[in-house]
């Protein structure tokens, strides 16, 4: 009956056929990470990863009357990292795993019987591998190498590095670790731990369907409730995904990190395991529940757990709140929670309201399962929205990368459920009356006044010492310029009835200096003429090469001064490695001019679109670095409300070790949800298709011009000549060709590793040009795309035009069929259905 129901196995026949072969076939080769077809695992062979580090083959779990495929780490043999037939054991040692003609995995039994399948369907040249990472890849044999099933899509008991927990949204696929029934069995336990997508996305612990532990919300930086993580970070990097086609977690290990892995034990512990090698022994860095304020609910809703306070039975209630049922409370029976002590004023919006909030410092912020999300408006903004609606009971500030106080909002309108101390946890602001607000002060802490008070003062100390040596840099960097022979003014400038928005963190030079620097801007130092400016390149007293971006007089109209203040306001606010830093900027009479860092190797499109000699210079894996920085650079802008508008390869400029900073900010916007802009920035061929047809500015307009600088790069040709550019590179893609698209100055036919990340680098180009924006990645997913090796959805092909084709866009259901097509060679477009960007 169970072999009725797989459609790829033909017939019992075929499996007994299939058993014979495994009998007279040869065993996979011990130590050798590959089995290709016509070779098998049998009891004692083994497939063992390249680096050594992991090692497949049977095992039995502490019963020797049972056996197991697994997968575990070489330096520790009872450290299982996934288990193939878990629920169906291989009752001897007669057990074989092979691949079959129809280019499944199948796990035979001394029967011939299979008990455990991957279900796929490949072509004939079919391999399995074992990967460095501990993933094995059932993949179809061509030069890319394109994976038809791997081990990382279905996890046991333990996540590794690169893999993911979460959920496909368009398959509704979802991946979450199970625990084994016990220590010495692996059968599916009852413990689940997997990523929650609603509200903002946490990782929860469920026993069966009840939630026993949660992390508490993805704030940016780590998961609320887990603050350790930072005391870990210098060895991994973590991942939240949240995009149209997924919500996962994962994470990677650093360079030079010890083995490492996520641990779901069989009672139900969350642990993150690190292997030392000195001991060779694993060293738990975290588990969860880590103590009796972890158990989810534990004091109810709006009460507050503290570990420390057993006198109170751990749980007090929020000020303002009192007790559900005083009996019970005292009874240490707090499941019942607490309630507002007084009904809130409301009123009829923020204009009439005299309610305010309550400060809850250091807290896990309370489950954020049906909590509504702002992620593009400032914390204060958040407060008036909150305040204006009179179903808002609390806010906290949604991302806290950027540092301060945080950005974005999140708004809780149902009871405050899991609320508890932590070290170095967060701040919730909590709706209370105004008469809790003025009346004595019912701490949460049994200090609380004293410890408010302190850390206003110390707030205040720190203010004024942060003043006191910003002026003294500010008169120190100003005294070391005169001395070097450079007349500085302050940040501010009385030259203009009409200045900029407050520059004080980017100095001004004078006009007199920068005429010397530039030769009285002789044509000798042109650099670049642009459409509002002439670069030029100068030499500051004491030998400092810069950029001077010199306004054109001809062109100084209001337009031109908003791009020559916004370029100034931008720059003063942002600062990162891969942004070309402003050093000072000048404005006398009608001068204009900003004076950047200098870039010897100047523009990226000299080396992209220039000789043959040039474009030779930049090699595959130079190209490949300078495509991840750029990603890192408009993610970073992305992150602090910027959109670059005009990102193209004349605006990346090169240093001299081909780190890439983006430039010319004339154009930047900061972002406001939903505004459309009228004033179109449009450089032909980078530019969006909704900001072309609609003026609809969002950051997935970036994400486009990115796609294209990424296949333009990788390519050495430029777009606007080949109007046929976007659906050739496609094709390439899709045929299994991508070699062809690489750049022929850079020499060579890539193989292996090289043409592998090349294909996944053109995949991610493809997924960025999409012409719906919501079909694009965000910056941050296309960094972790560049950064690690989880699959990627299949792009849909573009047209010459980049307008919609015949047909609507695929929605869910056309793009989960997507999906099932992913081996190259295979295109699931159709006519009449054909998906266009």
């Amino acid at each position: 009956m169970w072999l009725k129901n797989q459609p790829h196995l033909h017939s019992l026949l075929g499996i007994l056929v299939l058993f014979i072969l495994v009998s007279t076939a040869s065993a996979a080769n011990r130590g050798s990470d590959i089995l290709d077809k016509g070779r098998n695992i049998t009891d004692g062979d083994t497939l063992v990863s390249a680096d050594g580090s992991f090692t497949l083959g049977f095992f039995p779990p502490g019963v020797l009357a049972k056996r197991y495929l697994g997968i575990r780490f070489s330096v520790s043999e009872d450290a299982i990292c996934w288990v193939a037939n878990r629920d169906r054991p291989l009752t001897d040692a007669r057990g074989a795993l092979v691949i079959s003609d129809t280019g499944s995995l199948f796990l035979l039994d001394s029967f011939g019987q299979v008990v455990w399948s991957s279900n796929t369907t490949g072509a004939a040249s079919t391999t399995l591998q074992l990967h460095n990472s501990g993933n094995l890849v059932l993949s179809d044999g061509s030069a890319n190498g394109a994976a038809i099933w791997q081990s990382f899509d279905h996890p046991s008991n333990t996540l590794l590095p690169s893999m993911k927990i979460g959920k496909n949204l368009w398959t509704r696929e979802e991946w979450y670790l199970t625990s084994c029934a016990s220590a010495n069995d692996p059968a599916t336990g009852k413990f689940r731990y997997i990523t929650d997508g609603e509200g903002v996305p946490q990782n929860i612990l469920l026993d069966g369907d009840k939630m026993i532990y949660r992390s508490g919300p993805w704030n940016g930086l780590r998961f609320s409730g887990v603050t350790e993580m930072t005391s870990y970070s210098d060895k991994f990097a973590y991942q939240l995904t949240r995009s149209s086609s997924e919500v996962t977690y994962s994470y990677v290990s650093k360079a030079e990190a010890s083995f490492s892995r996520l641990l779901l034990t069989d009672d139900g512990v969350y642990q993150r395991l690190v292997w030392d090698p000195t001991s060779r022994l694993w060293k738990i860095f975290f588990q969860a529940p880590r103590d009796i304020c972890d158990h989810y609910g534990r004091c109810g809703a709006f009460g507050l757990c503290n570990a420390n306070a057993p006198s109170t039975s751990f749980c007090s209630c929020v000020q303002g709140f009192s007790p559900t049922s005083p009996v019970q409370w005292k009874m240490r029976d707090t499941s019942n929670g607490c309630r507002r002590k007084m009904v809130l004023d409301c009123g009829n919006g923020m204009s009439s309201t005299t309610d305010g909030f309550v400060v809850i410092d250091g807290v896990k912020l309370p489950n954020t399962h049906n909590v509504s999300v702002n992620a593009s408006i400032t914390l204060e903004e958040c407060r008036a929205r909150c305040l204006a609606n009179c179903s808002c009971l609390a806010y906290a500030p949604l991302d806290l990368k950027g540092g301060g106080a945080g950005t974005g909002c999140i708004i809780w309108t149902e009871d405050l459920m899991d609320l508890r101390y932590v070290d170095g946890g967060q701040i919730l602001y909590l709706r209370s009356t105004k008469s809790e607000l003025d009346g004595p002060s019912v701490s949460m802490f049994p200090t609380g006044i004293v410890i408010g008070v302190s850390v206003a003062l110390i707030i205040i100390l720190v203010l004024l010492a942060f003043w006191v040596i910003i002026t003294r840099r500010r008169h120190r960097m100003q005294r070391v310029l005169v001395h070097n022979g450079l007349r500085v003014t302050g940040g501010s400038d009385s030259h203009s009835p009409n200045p900029a928005s407050p520059m004080t963190s980017v100095p001004t030079i004078d006009l007199h200096t920068i005429i010397e620097a530039t030769g009285s801007f002789s044509d000798a130092n042109k650099v670049v003429e642009e459409g509002f400016s002439v670069v030029y390149k100068g030499q500051l007293p004491g030998g400092t090469m810069v950029a001077v971006k010199r306004l054109k007089q001809s062109l100084l109209t209001d337009k031109g001064r908003q791009h020559f203040s916004r370029e100034v306001e931008v720059m003063s606010t942002l600062t990162h490695v891969n942004l070309a830093k402003l050093l000072y900027y000048c404005r006398e009479g009608d001068e204009w001019i900003l004076v950047y860092e200098w870039m010897e190797k100047k523009s990226l499109n000299l080396y992209i679109f220039g000789e043959e000699g040039l474009r030779s210079s930049l090699s595959w894996a130079q190209r490949r670095e300078i495509i991840r920085g750029v990603a890192i650079g408009v993610e970073f802008l992305h992150g602090r409300g910027f959109i670059h508008r005009d990102l193209k390869p004349a605006n990346i400029l090169v240093s001299d070790t081909w780190v890439p900073k983006i430039a010319d900010f004339a154009t930047a916007k900061l972002f406001i949800d939903e505004q459309t802009d009228l004033t179109l920035v449009q450089t032909r061929g980078y530019v969006a298709p909704e900001y072309i047809g609609e003026g609809a500015l969002t950051y997935k307009c970036d994400v486009y011009s990115f796609g294209v600088v990424l296949l333009e790069t990788v390519s050495g040709k430029r777009r606007t000549s080949n109007a046929m550019f976007l659906p050739d590179a496609w094709e390439l893609w899709n045929q299994c060709k991508s070699g062809e698209l690489l750049d022929v100055a850079v020499g060579g036919e890539p193989e292996g590793e090289v043409l592998s990340g090349l294909l996944r680098c053109i995949q991610i180009g493809l997924l960025c040009v999409q012409y719906l924006p919501e079909h694009r990645p965000s910056m941050s997913e296309v960094v972790a795309m560049l950064n690690n090796s989880s699959q990627l959805p299949r792009p849909l092909k573009p047209t010459p035009n980049s307008r919609p084709g015949p047909g609507a866009q695929p929605g869910p259901s056309r793009t989960f069929l997507l999906w099932l097509f992913c081996s190259c060679g295979r295109d699931p477009t159709s006519p009449g259905m054909e998906a266009t960007v």
